[in-house]
């Protein structure tokens, strides 16, 4: 079966198609750092290093090279915390690049797609903006007398057996075929438990993250074994481990981290710090989870991402595996690029769910 991952980034998305066993044919970023991280992780993949809003057409895309589209377009536009930076988020373009989206499942005609995004875009404009999605795919006239039938679903990655409180919401359409969303989940639920039966596990955050050691100044290191069911899920055995750097703290800030115990955030200090972030230099539970990973992991002031037991935050390597990433991906670029390339990420484990979901709607639609 084949694959297209539209604003693909680093290829969160399509690392969990390809452990499912399907062919990602082609992917479309337009960072040209970003794309460069999905080309040496997906070398098969054709990539198109351009904006979306280029590509969109005949020239690059043909009906029925693949059967499903996968995809999620940049969530900063739905973001409510983005909508505190900025002071408003409806008027955002951002917010309708899912059109260029859906002229390219309106060229391919895949069987399925699916679309990640935050869940704001559900409430967003009171649901306009959602709306206007789900009415777009469902119009005949838009698909030569095909549609879609589309359905949605809030998922939280702490379900999925992933150390991280990460709520997303994922919409699936299917052509001409009306479906369950519900009972599909079960179904793939409880067909992967009898392969895996370890897949949804509870894990903290010291279940991903106790055997990396201590960060070197390249990111490079000798990889410790797996002591976590988790850590051996995503090791793959490897030697070395790579992108395991660490961020050069202020005197000031590691000072704050020294005061502030698990679990902990600037409220617990005796000064003010000034962050949009509630949960500024809030420290990690070794025994607990993580909050979203987002791009700005690395800094004491984005949140919640102080290591458990270091004065400091977290390396690329350790917020990857908070994030599903196997320990074979290798992040390339600057460091504000590779922090923003995990941020952004689908979960490769929950990208691996919804393969098999995918997997078993092909399944009833053939018989």
């Amino acid at each position: 079966m084949k694959v297209i991952d539209l604003f693909a980034g680093c290829g969160g998305f399509s690392t969990g198609f390809i452990q499912a066993g399907y062919d990602v044919s082609k992917a479309v970023e337009f960072d040209v750092s970003i794309a460069k991280t999905y080309q040496l992780n997906h070398p098969s993949t054709k990539m198109i290093v351009a904006d979306i809003g280029m590509v969109d057409n005949h020239d690059y895309f043909s009906e029925g090279e693949a059967d499903i589209i996968i995809g999620g377009p940049p969530c900063q536009g739905f973001s409510m915390a983005g909508a505190r930076i900025r002071g408003g988020f409806i008027d955002d373009p951002r917010n309708y690049l899912f059109k260029h989206y859906f002229n390219v499942v309106k060229i391919v005609k895949p069987q399925i797609f699916i679309i990640e995004n935050v869940k704001g875009i559900l409430t967003m404009s009171q649901g306009a903006i959602f709306n206007e999605i789900v009415n777009l795919f469902s119009d005949k006239n838009n698909f030569d007398g095909d549609k879609y039938y589309v359905h949605h679903k809030v998922v939280n990655g702490l379900n999925f057996g992933i150390p991280q409180h990460r709520e997303r919401v994922i919409i699936i359409g299917v052509k001409n075929h009306d479906f369950d969303i519900e009972y599909l989940f079960k179904q793939t639920y409880s067909a992967i438990i009898e392969n895996q039966p370890n897949y949804f596990d509870k894990v903290t955050v010291w279940d991903a993250i106790s055997n990396i050691p201590h960060p070197t100044d390249d990111g490079m290191c000798l990889a410790s074994p797996a002591i976590t069911i988790y850590q051996m899920y995503l090791s793959n055995d490897v030697q070395t481990l790579y992108n395991n750097n660490a961020t050069s703290h202020t005197g000031v800030s590691v000072k704050r981290m020294k005061n502030i115990k698990q679990g902990d955030n600037w409220t617990c200090l005796d000064e003010e710090i000034h962050s949009v972030h509630s949960g500024a230099y809030g420290r990690l539970e070794k025994f607990g989870v993580s909050p979203t990973i987002t791009t700005r992991f690395d800094t004491p002031s984005g949140g919640k991402f102080i290591h458990p037991i270091e004065d400091r935050t977290l390396t690329p390597r350790e917020a990857a595996r908070i994030q599903s990433f196997p320990d074979t991906f290798v992040f390339y670029g600057k460091k504000s690029s590779i922090c923003k390339q995990i941020g952004n990420a689908v979960p490769p484990k929950i990208a691996y769910f919804l393969a098999k979901l995918t997997r078993r709607v092909l399944d009833e639609i053939c018989k």
